[in-house]
């Protein structure tokens, strides 16, 4: 832990050095707004309790099978996500992270596997965000009545806080009526509709090109190699790469690691960033 404040110089030199941002987030990224850290069965299970009466981990509660099976359950996992995700407040690392990318020349992009939608709810214009994996805020049809995704309703699930199941009635396709599920990628799942994700991913692109050689620099925060989609996009990418990870803060050769969360290294950084 000595190293760290050499570390959050360095961090601090290559934002007031950098022409754009890119700003990565993963899971990590919402403990400090008080969500759920779904990191081992452990994790998931501390936040949800039946699911361990039931032997069923994560990843096989977040299956799109369980919309065809069993849509109570699968409405009650999901709608009480998305119920806790609009009654969170970001916390105040998004607003460091905004006031840091509208200060860049070039203009900034976030990319974020988080289905939260917190970014857009502090303050993040919403044409420079990738959801890699999709949003909460937004459904689509279980029986593709339309391949439009559609944005979900304002009224929360009414979901069961000691069984965790929903109760009727569930969210519905606008379109058709029947039953929707959400707009986000699930594990083992063919049936995500990625037309909204590929419009954001062709806004970022275009960004990526505009943006060639300029000064680019990358601040990641709790992405882990669980679900390794954003530290791989953050990787491949040529620029400076601030690595925020209180577990996993590795980072390839010449690249800046931080080991602590999200909110206190970038409060640290933002210190030093004046």
């Amino acid at each position: 832990m000595s190293s760290i404040p050499a570390e959050l110089e360095s961090a601090a030199a290559a934002i007031r050095q950098a022409d754009a941002l890119l700003i990565a987030a993963g899971a990590g990224m919402g403990v400090e707004s008080g969500l759920p850290d779904f990191r081992g069965n452990d994790g998931f299970w501390k936040a949800y309790p039946p699911f361990k009466k039931l032997g069923l981990s994560f990843v096989q509660v977040a299956n799109p099978y369980w919309f065809h099976s069993d849509p109570e359950q699968a409405w009650g996992f999901y709608g009480h996500r998305r119920n806790l995700y609009r009654q969170a407040t970001p916390h105040a690392g998004f607003s460091i992270l905004r006031k840091w990318a509208e200060r860049m020349p070039a203009g900034y992009f976030a990319f974020t596997s988080n289905v939260d939608g917190h970014f857009q709810k502090a303050g993040f214009d919403g044409d420079r965000i990738v959801e890699c994996h999709g949003s909460l805020e937004f459904v689509q049809c279980l029986k593709y009545c339309t391949t439009e995704v559609l944005p979900a309703c304002d009224s929360a699930i009414d979901v069961d806080e000691a069984t965790f199941r929903a109760r009727p009635p569930l969210p519905a396709c606008p379109r058709c009526g029947g039953l929707a599920r959400p707009n986000v990628l699930m594990f083992g799942d063919g049936e995500w509709i990625e037309s909204r994700s590929e419009e954001q991913h062709a806004r970022y692109r275009d960004w990526l090109r505009r943006i060639r050689g300029s000064q680019l620099v990358i601040v990641e925060c709790g992405a882990g190699t669980a679900v390794p989609t954003v530290r791989w996009e953050c990787e491949r990418l040529v620029g400076t790469l601030i690595r925020i990870n209180i577990r996993e803060p590795q980072v390839p050769r010449g690249q800046i690691g931080i080991e602590l969360g999200a909110l206190n290294a970038l409060s640290r950084i933002d210190d030093l960033v004046g």
